[in-house]
């Protein structure tokens, strides 16, 4: 295998027999649930991404080839990381490095229980993964390097998935990962949880990393799922830990929030055949109600910590009591909006409106004005909410955009210019490349206009 090259299980298998497909899958979501804590927890004792990353890749390949004709291990994770580390053991023998490290290897095994079944659901293997999440997101990296290093191997997304959400070339995420690790090897970064010194200093590019894991899980960029709950899973575990490590810092208490708010919303977004269910279709009784409870809970404390910290910070001014919020709680806030209405019309639409113009006045993020503009349009006048739109964006700047088409086409829809409304949908459509979404956007321009074009 080359340096930076990632063997991911195939997803055109149309070709396999039914059982060979079905293995396939489970394959490929166990690999998504748990390669990034399989290599976690091979990294620990070697302190190299790559030879970690190399030795799971391994054992994927031969899970591959072995699982479809002998069927699926009872403990399909643990026969990974068995594998993984065998492998790992061979190429320490071919490469000549000695018993010694050998028998540390297996000596460390043999201390933290890699083999049995129950590895991946124990508090170490947490905290292997938050370490490797905090050594990917090492202040010697660039901020693309952090997040692409990390996606890829805590979050299991290949380079075509990067390249989308990085907007840039696969070659480029290639390039990234590669010297990112490069980088990472050369420093001989020891494989731990850093001080709290240095944890702080890493803190926000952590917290972004396993947002963009969650953002991939909720509506994934590419593909044929509308969601992948593996990574939105991944993403939870990842936040409540670091929730745990972090328990008074603000914004990460409000990414906690955000991803429980969100996750338990997962039931009730796509139908029995897999198809997107929008927020106004949904089944509220399929909410996880314990996961919004968890949510709410979470922003509260996120509250507390910025209302404890603002407070602080203007009796030493001398100033009267002021909150800004960070982005990471105004989302929460939304998210919690959504959660806590008791139907799509009794949505308090003005508040959240009004968190996306905060959001957008906090970041400059164009996707907060879209948000804000789609969230305004349910009490405001539309026609003007799309001029205000139009206004506040760089349409060219944002033509691969795939939100600022939908919304526009919504308000169009709203407007009464159906003919346009379905050529933003349509628009919209081509731009993305998750295919429950496309199908998603073609038929709301079949639905707005007369059809014409749409297939």
């Amino acid at each position: 295998m080359t340096d930076g090259e990632r063997i991911d299980p195939p997803r055109d298998d149309s070709g396999d027999p039914p059982g060979v497909q079905h293995v396939r899958r489970r394959i490929e979501a166990i690999w998504r649930l748990d390669a990034g804590r399989i290599i976690a927890a091979l990294a620990r004792w070697s302190g190299d991404f790559q030879r970690a990353e190399d030795a799971a890749q391994d054992a994927l390949i031969a899970a591959l080839e072995h699982w479809p004709t002998r069927g699926v291990p009872e403990h399909p994770t643990a026969w990974l990381l068995r594998t993984a580390r065998n492998r790992a053991i061979d190429h320490l023998r071919r490469e000549q490095r000695g018993d010694a490290l050998v028998g540390d290897y297996g000596r460390e095994i043999a201390r933290s229980h890699l083999a049995c079944s129950t590895l991946l659901c124990s508090d170490d293997a947490h905290h292997d993964a938050l370490a490797l999440l905090f050594i990917a997101c090492h202040p010697i990296l660039s901020a693309d390097a952090r997040c692409a290093l990390a996606l890829r191997i805590i979050g299991g997304l290949d380079n075509a998935a990067l390249a989308r959400a990085f907007l840039v070339p696969e070659a480029t995420i290639a390039q990234r990962i590669v010297r990112g690790k490069r980088k990472l090897a050369a420093a001989n970064i020891r494989f731990e949880i850093p001080s709290a010194a240095e944890c702080r200093e890493r803190l926000g590019s952590v917290r972004e990393v396993i947002y963009l894991i969650f953002t991939e899980g909720h509506v994934p960029s590419q593909g044929a799922d509308w969601a992948r709950p593996d990574l939105c899973h991944v993403a939870l575990r990842m936040a409540r830990v670091l929730a745990q490590a972090a328990a008074d810092d603000t914004e990460t208490q409000a990414l906690l929030a955000l991803i429980e708010l969100h996750g338990a919303r997962l039931a009730a977004r796509m139908d029995e055949q897999g198809d997107p269910v929008l927020l106004e279709d949904q089944d509220r009784g399929k909410w996880d109600r314990g996961g919004i409870r968890r949510g709410l809970a979470a922003l509260a404390r996120a509250n507390r910590l910025a209302l404890t910290w603002t407070t602080a910070q203007d009796q030493a001014r001398g100033a009267a009591p002021t909150v800004a919020p960070g982005p990471l709680r105004l989302q929460a806030a939304i998210a919690a909006c959504h959660a806590t209405a008791p139907s799509f019309a009794a949505t308090d639409w003005r508040q959240i409106a009004g968190h996306y113009a905060t959001l957008f006045a906090t970041t400059g993020s164009p996707a907060a004005r879209i948000h804000e503009a789609q969230a305004a349009a349910r009490f405001d006048d539309p026609v003007r909410v799309l001029a205000a739109l139009d206004a506040a964006v760089d349409a060219q700047a944002l033509a691969g955009y795939v939100p600022l088409h939908a919304v526009r086409g919504d308000l169009l829809e709203r407007c009464g210019e159906r003919a346009a409304a379905a050529d933003a949908f349509r628009l919209a459509a081509e731009h993305s490349g998750n295919a429950a979404e496309e199908r998603l956007l073609r038929a709301r321009a079949q639905r707005a206009g007369d059809g014409a074009g749409f297939t």
